[in-house]
């Protein structure tokens, strides 16, 4: 029994990294931590799926004449060429999320939902009304 739980390492890893993205998504308050949740969940999913494509023995998707075409020969390329493109997808939607990220800190001076949100419903005071928001409002106050 402890054998075939050493020999799964890798998905001890990614329930470990599952675990901390989660948490990192939906326990914290802080959208930048929140958004860095997103990617180490994204990247435990990347990884699920390059170890679920291995195969023991097979080799590369180039067809060698001294082993002939059978396919159980060959790894499936299709896995890591989903994942290449979940990847660039991946930071394309880090991207968008880093410049939303930007004009919410300039607009709220915070990445805190909370205080986000009540100043979205009106029930907390606007940016630039303590003492504490001038850092946030470029110096000069307002």
């Amino acid at each position: 029994m402890i054998d075939l739980l050493l020999d799964r390492y890798v998905y001890w890893f990614v329930f470990a990294l599952l675990a901390i993205g989660l948490f990192g998504m939906f326990a914290l308050g802080n959208l930048a931590k929140k958004l860095v949740g997103l990617v180490i969940f994204t990247t435990a999913i990347y990884l699920f799926f390059i170890h679920g494509s291995l195969a023991t023995g097979a080799t590369a998707p180039i067809i060698d004449p001294e082993l002939g075409t059978d396919p159980a020969l060959y790894v499936d390329p299709l896995p890591h060429l989903l994942i290449l493109t979940a990847i660039v997808v991946g930071v394309g939607v880090l991207g968008v999320g880093l410049a939303l990220l930007v004009r919410i800190h300039r607009t709220h001076g915070t990445f805190d939902e909370a205080v986000i949100a009540e100043r979205l419903s009106g029930r907390g005071r606007p940016l630039g009304t303590g003492a504490d928001d001038v850092a946030a409002t470029d110096g000069r106050g307002a």
